[in-house]
């Protein structure tokens, strides 16, 4: 999902996960009926620099579905920082939208309501078949041997962006390979006056796609086989040590950035005051700061040693947004027709070109458009080297414990505090108790 977003407080989030049922959203009536066959409510979430981008990108594609169906559709985009309690407000009370857009690491958490639209084989094929979207995309979408929750909207993957300038200037010939590596260049870049890598260090959801990606290459994961919380495992442990550590210990990453969690590090990047940026498909966002893409190279996210692939090789986690529909819409036929026309090969490229994502759709993903040097390096990383994070129904609450422990030991290292594996055991050990009995 978006890096933009802040996810939901751990109290509301947990309280509201643990009461919601399947009584679903979109109108009272409930029950996917067809009592207003004319209109549809739609949360888009906000994949853009801005919302009023989004309105302006999402309206005339909504305007050419109702000119098409008939079916106008009321829009609303719907801040990061406000989505997932908004929709977890929704499962409970009934009164939500009949469609959504909804981050795909919480895809096993909001189907575990029962609030959402399943999306069997019957329902695939009324939008053209479960083998129209790639493999990567499909594998975030619920739990496993369950029917999806959500349709894959746009896909995304982290890459590394670098400042040419900057790193030649460093005497830096190529973008670093290995977090070794980069550690080293960052050395070189910080004896010219330059800081070396942005960090979103407030930001509790970026926190987790990083130490994912951390855990991963450590050959850890943050839940047992059978969906148990793992969060203390030495290599979780180590990992989540490594990546705070960049800060910590390395000072690659700016102490600053400690309170960073509203794209603070895509404008330092952007305005030059950054070498490197770790984030999910930027350029369209460093185009609307006015950055010239020939000002960046792209590179895959760097490994412990050697190259990505697969295995302990992951560089990403498989990030994206997913469309999903709520069980009781009061216009289940236009719910299902405007989830067709979103994920259509035509619509597809549209959307996907105004976000610079890559469609998880598998015809509109091959489409000359995203063949671009900067798309490569994404779709592979999709392909090859990225993993999903976990599809259990504790997802949402994984985010916010651990992502906030994450936080706190930004803050420590920002204020001069030892970050020690005891502390990080310490801070994972507290998220840990804080998650629902099993």
């Amino acid at each position: 999902m978006r890096s933009i977003r802040a996810a939901a407080t751990g109290a509301v989030t947990l309280s509201l996960a643990l009461a919601a049922s399947a009584c679903g959203g979109g109108s009272p009536t409930g029950g996917g009926s067809g009592d207003s066959p004319k209109t549809l409510t739609y949360w888009a979430s906000n994949q853009g620099a801005s919302i009023e981008i989004d309105k302006k990108v999402l309206r005339p594609e909504l305007d050419k579905f109702e000119k098409q169906t008939g079916i106008k559709v009321k829009l609303e985009v719907v801040p990061w920082s406000d989505l997932l309690n908004r929709i977890l407000t929704a499962t409970t009370s009934g009164q939500g939208p009949d469609v959504l857009n909804i981050g795909n690491t919480w895809s096993a958490s909001l189907q575990s309501t029962g609030a959402l639209l399943p999306w069997d084989a019957k329902n695939f094929d009324r939008i053209g078949g479960k083998d129209r979207f790639v493999d990567s995309a499909l594998g975030s979408t619920g739990a496993q041997g369950k029917d999806p929750a959500a349709v894959p909207l746009y896909s995304m993957a982290y890459a590394l962006y670098y400042n040419k300038r900057i790193l030649a200037d460093a005497g830096i010939a190529k973008p670093p390979a290995t977090w070794d590596e980069l550690v080293a260049d960052g050395r070189k870049i910080r004896a010219k006056g330059k800081q070396v890598l942005g960090a979103e260090g407030s930001n509790v959801s970026e926190n987790i796609h990083h130490v994912f990606v951390f855990a991963k290459q450590h050959g850890a994961d943050f839940f047992t086989p059978d969906g148990r919380p793992d969060f203390t495992d030495p290599d979780a442990v180590a990992a989540v040590k490594s990546y705070v550590d960049l800060m910590a210990k390395d000072k690659a990453v700016p102490q600053g950035n400690a309170e960073y969690a509203q794209n603070q590090s895509v404008s330092d990047f952007a305005k030059g005051r950054t070498a490197m940026l770790l984030w999910q498909s930027a350029s369209a966002n460093l185009k609307s700061q006015g950055m010239s893409e020939d000002a960046y190279g792209i590179a895959p996210v760097p490994v412990r040693s050697g190259t990505p692939g697969t295995g302990t090789q992951v560089n990403s986690m498989v990030a994206g947004i997913n469309m999903a529909v709520f069980k009781n819409t009061h216009n289940l036929d236009g719910a299902t027709q405007f989830v067709k026309f979103m994920t259509s090969d035509a619509e597809q490229k549209i959307l996907n070109t105004a976000y610079s994502s890559i469609p998880p759709v598998r015809n509109a993903q091959s489409d000359p458009a995203f063949t671009t040097p900067a798309n490569a390096v994404l779709k592979n990383t999709l392909a090859t080297s990225a993993a999903a994070l976990p599809q259990v129904a504790d997802e949402s609450q994984f985010e916010t414990t651990v992502g906030t422990a994450v936080k706190e030991l930004f803050a420590d290292a920002a204020a001069g505090r030892p970050v020690t594996t005891e502390s990080v055991k310490a801070k994972l050990e507290k998220a840990q108790q804080q998650m629902p009995a099993q």
